[in-house]
């Protein structure tokens, strides 16, 4: 099978690197990617660019994984038990779960990952201060005993957010969550290649034969087994215009962020894929209403009657409404708690609006300020981060 023809199918999930939908030979053993940016960070409870977050779920693994329904499924835990009215988790790991040291990934490595990123993640911080206690009852067990319920442990310890809840061994873990791990030993299905990394150029992986998918179930956002299909995966940091050109002479398999304004150029080759995929993030643009003009409570309302969604859209994604959707609120469609027209939240943004257009005409700034909000952009191909995104591979 020539590379070219490896991504005409797409895959979808968090896995889409360890499990993409591709055609399958022998002979394709390796993914040549261009990822958004430079691979610059290598701790996954650093929060950064949107490659150490993909870098940090082909090295690492998490407890739990969140599936496109946005619950939380058993990753590394083979499951959970809950006694004493929602006071008592008792989380116990899949056997056979090994770092890429080989060594076994243990209840104790657990429990120093959870305290680690928990001083990193809000929802996990939030967790923490309901715990009274958390050990380890054997090597394989992990468990919360709470001050108060807690009924969303498994979606804290899934990690729905930009940092990812990773488990190290707890040499690594014992590290200040402030300060970066001095290596990356992680279990999830590539090991990260320190020797081949060099810094504003490549990055390399390779499949770590001791990994254990989990049993079951069907790939999500970040839940579900990881397949590793490929045995080295291998990164390149391009350019836009060096990503097209690498991308239709074939030395490339994956683009994952093509600049909107190249993805109809893109979309013209016949050998080449331009796959959306349905994905959530939030653009929030904040004031410092410490200063003037915001610090006045009227220029903030009129600047909401200024800002349409449809702008940002199509800054952020092209004129093509196939890429993206407006007219929402803050949560997107398709997830837990969307903002839908006719909700109470719509009706009240509505009643916000009405009042920015009383406010307008009182309240000038002296200029026009572009604001963008971006709910739900709807750019992703074989791109499985939880973000907006476009992606392009040969056909």
């Amino acid at each position: 099978m020539r590379r070219r023809e490896l991504l005409k199918a797409a895959g979808a999930g968090i896995a889409a690197l360890a499990a993409p939908r591709i055609g399958r030979s022998e002979k394709a053993n390796k993914l040549v990617f261009v990822p958004t940016e430079d691979l610059s960070v290598l701790d996954p409870m650093f929060a950064g660019p949107r490659s150490r977050r993909t870098h940090a779920y082909l090295a690492f693994d998490t407890l739990y994984g969140l599936d496109t329904n946005w619950s939380a499924q058993p990753q590394m835990v083979e499951g959970h038990q809950v006694e004493e009215d929602g006071l008592v988790w008792t989380l116990r790991m899949r056997d056979g779960l090994r770092f890429h040291d080989k060594e076994p990934v243990l209840a104790r490595s657990v429990l120093a990952s959870i305290r680690r990123f928990a001083e990193r993640i809000p929802f996990v911080y939030a967790l923490m201060a309901a715990t009274e206690t958390l050990s380890a009852p054997d090597d394989r067990t992990v468990r919360f005993r709470l001050k108060r319920p807690f009924p969303h442990l498994p979606e804290a310890l899934a990690g729905p957010g930009g940092i990812v809840p990773a488990i190290m061994p707890e040499r690594l873990a014992a590290t200040s969550p402030f300060k970066p791990v001095a290596e990356v030993v992680g279990s999830g299905p590539y090991r990260f290649l320190p020797d081949e990394h060099i810094t504003g150029a490549r990055a390399a992986y390779e499949r770590f034969p001791l990994y254990q998918p989990c049993a079951g179930g069907s790939v999500g956002f970040t839940s579900g087994p990881k397949i590793a299909h490929f045995d080295r995966v291998e990164w390149l940091t391009l350019d836009p215009f060096s990503a097209m050109a690498a991308l239709h002479a074939g030395e490339i398999d994956w683009w994952e962020l093509p600049p909107s304004d190249l993805v109809e150029q893109l979309t013209r080759d016949r050998d080449i894929t331009v796959i959306p995929q349905y994905a959530t993030a939030m653009g929030i643009l904040r004031f410092n209403q410490l200063h003037p003009p915001f610090d006045n409570a009227a220029v903030r309302r009129a600047l909401l009657g200024a800002v349409d969604q449809a702008e940002a859209m199509i800054a952020v994604a092209g004129t093509n409404r196939a890429f993206w959707h407006d007219g929402i609120g803050l949560f997107g469609a398709g997830t837990p708690l969307p903002t839908m027209p006719g909700s109470r939240s719509c009706e009240a943004l509505a009643t916000m609006r009405q009042s920015a257009r009383h406010w307008r005409g009182r309240a000038t700034t002296g200029r026009r300020l572009l604001s963008w909000h971006r709910p739900m952009s709807n750019r992703s191909a074989l791109c499985p981060w939880l973000e907006p995104t476009s992606c392009a591979a040969p056909a």
